[in-house]
């Protein structure tokens, strides 16, 4: 038993180093695959290879220090139990002819060990396919056990309906329990109303944005809406009333119908192509052989840029939430794009209170109001023409833009 022990421990061990490397193998893999572009545009396919082979030799080396030990055990428990049976009839042989124990107790008991040995063995066999399991079954498992950071906490009631207002109350967050990166956040958002938020690269725009649907907790002071703590409603009945368009588009490898209804299966056929209509998307996806069914490939890759935007801004749509969250969503598009994309954003926003996070001021002139957020803090608020009239941070963020 001692032994099988010893070497159950080596097993596990090993799987468990096995399994690491063999996830590192596939996220370098992963990586290279979807980033080939990069990859060749900076002359990296060798660096890329090389990094794959070292990843490849360390999992291999590991394969190989399990398959030794797998060929060591067998062989090693057969010979420890050669040795235990040898003692084993020359004690009981020495017993019997010192008379302290008859030929058929020693006969029976070596029929039993004899018996036993062979299950013994096949216990050996199997213990290393056992141990790789266990060591697959800590990993996954933990994976399991993981608690969600956010959740709806005991006693949380629905959210009603939304048709007031948005109220931050000096509002603070940060990600480390430190350094906040917003502070001193007071705002007060009225239902239809479109307010932009615009500030420096790590200013903390898209945290604000996040805070919205709780997608992080605040750590002091409260956001509000029409009344309510978030913290005090369910998550579903929260993020139900929220609507989200990002500058990194998530698609999946599915049709354009399952994309665009994607969290909207009850949303009828006529409701799918209005969406896609009112985003500028239906001509597009009708000039497609099979129309709505074209499956659209791994995070829309056979899309263009302004085609993946457009049909996340469809799905918003469709979705139908009075809050709306614009996280940059026209930053990455070139400007035939954008302008497709900026018309389909009116369709969007038109009776919906938003959120407007953006990097081209050029988007944001006509929001109703704008907020400039610099080291965490809003430094100034008001209209486009008012800002402009303030000689501050907003324009010099409209003057970097557009200098000659």
């Amino acid at each position: 038993a001692i032994p099988i022990v010893k070497f159950g421990r080596v097993f596990r061990r090993i799987s468990t180093r096995m399994q690491e490397e063999t996830a590192e193998v596939s996220n370098i893999m992963h990586e290279t695959i979807t980033g080939a572009p990069v990859v060749k545009a900076f002359t990296m396919e060798q660096y890329e290879s090389n990094r794959f082979s070292a990843q490849v030799g360390k999992l291999f080396g590991t394969i190989m220090e399990d398959a030794k030990y797998r060929r060591i055990q067998h062989p090693l428990m057969e010979v420890i139990g050669g040795i235990g049976m040898a003692l084993i009839i020359w004690f009981g042989g020495k017993e019997v002819i010192a008379g302290n124990s008859t030929p058929g107790t020693f006969f029976s008991f070596l029929t039993a060990l004899i018996m036993i040995y062979e299950p013994i063995k096949a216990v050996s066999k199997i213990n290393p396919t056992v141990q790789q399991g266990l060591a697959a079954a800590v990993r996954v498992f933990g994976l399991l056990d993981q608690k969600p950071g956010i959740v709806s906490k005991p006693g949380s009631t629905d959210l009603p309906p939304f048709r007031n207002s948005i109220i931050l109350q000096n509002l603070q967050f940060s990600y480390d329990g430190k350094s906040p990166v917003l502070k001193n956040i007071n705002l007060t958002v009225t239902s239809g109303e479109i307010l932009a938020i615009v500030g420096p690269s790590g200013s903390g725009k898209s945290t604000l944005a996040n805070l919205i649907p709780r997608f992080f907790d605040i750590e002091q002071g409260s956001l509000l809406i029409d009344g309510m703590d978030i913290r005090d409603v369910t998550l579903k009945s929260l993020r139900e009333q929220i609507s989200i368009v990002t500058q990194q588009t998530i698609l999946f490898n599915d049709t354009f119908r399952e994309n665009i209804a994607y969290g909207g299966q009850d949303k009828s056929e006529e409701d799918i192509r209005k969406a896609a209509d009112a985003a500028y998307a239906l001509k597009f996806i009708e000039a497609l052989p099979e129309g709505f069914d074209t499956v659209i490939g791994e995070s829309g890759i056979r899309l263009s840029g302004g085609e993946r935007q457009r049909l996340s801004i469809a799905r918003a749509i469709l979705k139908n939430a009075p809050i709306l969250v614009l996280d940059e969503a026209t930053s990455a598009l070139d400007t035939e794009s954008e302008r497709e994309v900026q018309k389909a954003l009116e369709n969007l926003m038109k009776d919906r209170t938003t959120f407007v996070i953006a990097h081209r001021l050029s988007t944001i002139k006509n929001a109703d109001r704008i907020i400039v957020v610099k080291n965490g803090e809003i430094v100034e608020e008001g209209t486009h023409d008012d800002l402009l009239s303030l000689d501050g941070e907003y324009e010099t963020l409209y003057n970097m833009q557009y200098q000659d």
